[in-house]
């Protein structure tokens, strides 16, 4: 099935076509769509291109586009086009490669337009703004395959639906177009596969599975054989962290959000006694502080690298032979897709070492490494496409080519997270990318598109093309501020709230240096470096959330003392003193525990729900006992309970869930926060309605903040079902407050709440005190709690048949 130049080249290495790359080249020659699952090191990248290496060794006199590769990082495309070019000019293959992403300069991008290479390797959002150039069009007709890579990171988001729309633009300029996708992680291959398929047509695209490799090796580190009681990220272990560094050639140390990569890089630096060579890589860093660790880590010049998810997608970094995870992982999927980047070769098992931060994330961390073993993914749910989303396309695709309606809708619909979009509200996202609204439309600004005499759809002058290229694009990052070394180089950004808490003199951790406060700049905080240790929380960054599959295997662990066995002998003391003093969680109901605890009245809730589902019923729980004349104090949230502390009892717990708390309640709740202003915020920027700010002069954070908080009141007064106001509304009760676990662990309260009692804390309670403790009650500590706990006399509130001391 391949050229001859091909085979050669695969033969002088000794290689053989794999059956999953022979069944990537027929479904090629059967015109079909594809999408492969296939594991890390099996040549999944190549598997992909084959069709098109070999289409031009069978043609090598056709020039113009003939593929484009989709990522969801710039990296990765980078790594691409390294790996790529080398094999292509080996082959002797008449291909240019090359890259077209946000750090791509503006005159080249331009010269791609005009004279396209062969492959070209973006990201969705550079391709969706390539899409607004009408003389991008003639150029992309000449198309044949798209090849989408990491599919499972980009799918189930607004980037997917960014994505997916691009591709039904790009299926109506060159109707012969292929889709073909990558993934070593894919939990449900058949709602992907609807994804990927013009029409959502799942049947249309040919599931390919790659073949087998070895297991990954998967252990738990626990340093001098104890866990700590509470904590999340593992920085206990940085001396024996730096013990594994020492004995790999490479390593990657992942981490959940970018101020831990800072507190563990230091970590580890100071337990770095051979000075081995240790870089750091986040989203916050400056470009040229990531390319140049991405350089080192691929030349063999870093034994680590700090990382949060920043470097977990399929890029193959030098030498990697260990992938060290801080911290629990969240996710079987996400493990996986982290442990891949070890060894990343077919034949040798990937290798990874996790580091719990506490006894709560041990168990979650064997329940990781269970469902990895038994192939059980969490598989994000497709969800339908976001409206914001598709007005900013809307107002895309007018700038590049005018359009009727009719011929819009048919197209938009064809994109599987617009297949069932009403034809009405597809009418009212046109009229809002053309007016604003009802409320707005008097204000000139918020006009992009109009409806000529011919009946299409055009851009309303050039200034609008150019000012929605320069803010196109579905990731609204937090607002934020640069952080300068001095008055000049740019080291990242950190939080706006985070930077306005700075004084000068303040010391904080960031691109892996101390640095303190010298002075404050319109948009900047100008620091110089320091010696002293930091004096302030570094900014957050991000959380993950708690998968629900791992969820359900903790409580499944928690009600086996059978599998307790495995876990080291403090965590097993653990659960069996919780055992005879109290109860444990079990996968059908749902344990509360009370107890007094000075002068304050404790109530505990083990949902396992993760953290957003239990700080939103915290803030429910707050405000009823508040209705209830019984003076809830405060509450803290993990992944894995849920803790309220008040000055009186609360007489029955079961009736805090009753009634309307997860409908009008939680309504009003989320209308007197910040969630929905913040989730309007990002619409009204994702839409277009609000630009970021003009071309080469960025919105300061607060301006933008006022600019959406005054349109939010004008829509909220005159026209509250402005779909602006829908659509922050849907983002609210996802990707901030959870309420579909939020719901879901409030009917479970209601149908099955088991209620103790207790004289004092549980031993499960002790971590949640803890991180009481760690923000307004000082000098709690884990052991003295641990000694007050005695088993209760026979009889008396929370005794247990059985108890035997601690």
């Amino acid at each position: 099935m391949l050229p001859p130049v091909i085979a050669r080249w695969f033969e002088a290495r000794g290689w053989r076509l794999r059956t999953h790359q022979l069944a990537m080249l027929a479904a090629a020659e059967a015109g079909a769509h594809a999408l492969l699952v296939a594991d890390t090191g099996s040549g999944k990248t190549l598997a992909g291109f084959l069709p098109v290496l070999a289409d031009a060794a069978r043609a090598p006199g056709r020039r113009g586009l003939k593929a484009i590769y989709v990522s969801p990082l710039k990296a990765l495309a980078a790594d691409i086009e390294r790996n790529l070019a080398g094999p292509v000019r080996s082959m002797g293959l008449p291909l240019r490669i090359e890259s077209r992403t946000g750090d791509t300069g503006s005159e080249r991008k331009a010269r791609q337009r005009r004279d396209p290479p062969d492959i070209l390797l973006t990201t969705p959002e550079s391709l969706s703004l390539l899409l607004t150039f009408p003389d991008a069009q003639a150029a992309l007709a000449s198309l044949d395959t798209v090849i989408v890579d990491e599919i499972h990171a980009l799918a189930p988001g607004k980037r997917g639906d960014l994505l997916a729309l691009a591709l039904a633009r790009l299926q109506a300029l060159s109707p012969r177009l292929r889709r073909v996708a990558l993934s070593a992680t894919v939990a449900d291959p058949q709602a992907l596969a609807a994804w990927l398929a013009p029409g959502a047509d799942a049947g249309a695209v040919q599931l390919v599975r790659g073949e087998p490799g070895p297991a990954p090796v998967i252990r738990i580190l626990v340093p001098d054989g104890r866990i700590p009681w509470a904590g999340h990220n593992g920085r206990h272990a940085a001396a024996g962290v730096v013990r594994l560094i020492e004995r790999h050639r490479q390593t990657i140390v992942f981490v959940n959000t970018r101020a831990v990569a800072e507190l563990v890089f230091r970590d580890l630096w100071a337990e770095n006694r051979n000075g081995l060579a240790i870089g750091i890589h986040h989203g916050s860093l400056a470009p040229e502080a990531r390319a140049k660790t991405e350089a080192a880590l691929a030349a063999g010049r870093l034994r680590a690298v700090v990382a949060t998810s920043s470097l977990d997608l399929g890029i193959d970094w030098g030498d990697v032979d260990l992938v060290v995870q801080m911290g629990a992982p969240k996710g079987a999927a996400r493990l996986i897709q982290r442990t891949g980047r070890a060894n990343h070769r077919l034949e040798v098992p990937s290798k990874a070492v996790i580091v719990p931060g506490s006894r709560f994330e041990y168990l979650e961390a064997l329940a990781a490494v269970d469902a990895v073993g038994d192939g059980d993914l969490e598989a994000e749910p497709m969800r339908k496409g976001g409206l914001d989303v598709l007005a900013q396309h809307l107002a895309g695709c007018a700038a590049g080519a005018p359009f009727t309606a009719d011929e819009m809708f048919a197209e938009v619909t064809t994109a599987a997270p617009y297949r069932d979009l009403p034809r009405g509200q597809f009418d009212r996202v046109l009229e809002m990318a053309s007016s604003g609204g009802y409320a707005l439309r008097a204000y000139e600004r918020f006009r992009r598109i109009r409806k000529g005499p011919d009946g299409r759809w055009r851009i309303v002058h050039p200034r609008v093309a150019t000012l929605h290229r320069a803010n196109a694009g579905v990731i609204v990052e937090a607002p934020a501020v640069a952080v300068r070394l001095g008055r000049g180089r740019v080291l990242g950004t950190i939080e706006e709230w985070f930077a306005s808490q700075l004084r000068i003199g303040d010391s904080f951790a960031f691109a892996g240096l101390t640095l303190e406060v010298t002075g404050h700049e319109e948009a900047s905080i100008l620091t110089r470096l320091s010696r002293r240790p930091a004096s302030v929380p570094t900014y957050v960054g991000g959380r993950l959330p708690l998968a629900t599959n791992l969820a359900e295997r903790v409580r499944a662990m928690l009600a086996n003392p059978a599998c307790w066995q495995r876990m080291p002998s403090d965590v097993r003391e653990w659960l069996e003193l919780q055992r005879s003093l109290s109860e444990l969680p079990t996968p059908d109901r749902l344990l509360l525990e009370q107890f007094p605890r000075e002068g304050r009245h404790h109530l505990v809730l083990y949902g396992f729900e993760g953290r957003n589902a239990h700080q939103s019923l915290g803030m429910l729980l707050t405000k009823r006992m508040e209705r209830m004349g019984l003076d809830p104090i405060g509450f803290v949230a993990t992944d894995y309970a849920l803790a309220v502390w008040s000055l009186a009892p609360v007489p029955d717990p079961q009736t805090l869930f009753l009634g309307d708390i997860a409908g009008a309640e939680l309504r009003a709740w989320i209308e007197s926060t910040p969630f929905l202003r913040r989730a309007f915020r990002d619409v009204a920027v994702v839409s277009g309605l609000v630009p970021r700010g003009e071309p080469g002069r960025p919105k300061r954070a607060r301006s933008l903040s006022v600019s959406t908080d005054l349109i939010f009141e004008v829509l909220r007064r005159h026209e509250p079902d402005h779909l602006l106001l829908e659509a922050a509304w849907a983002d609210a009760a996802t990707r901030l407050t959870d309420v579909a676990r939020l719901v879901a662990l409030i009917d479970r309260a209601r149908a099955h709440l088991t209620v103790k009692r207790l004289p004092r804390p549980s031993p499960l309670a002790i971590p949640l005190l803890l991180e009481v403790g760690r923000e307004s009650v000082p000098g709690i500590d884990a052991e003295t709690l641990l000694a007050e706990l005695k088993p209760p006399e026979p009889g008396a509130p929370g005794s247990a048949a059985g108890a035997t001391k601690p």
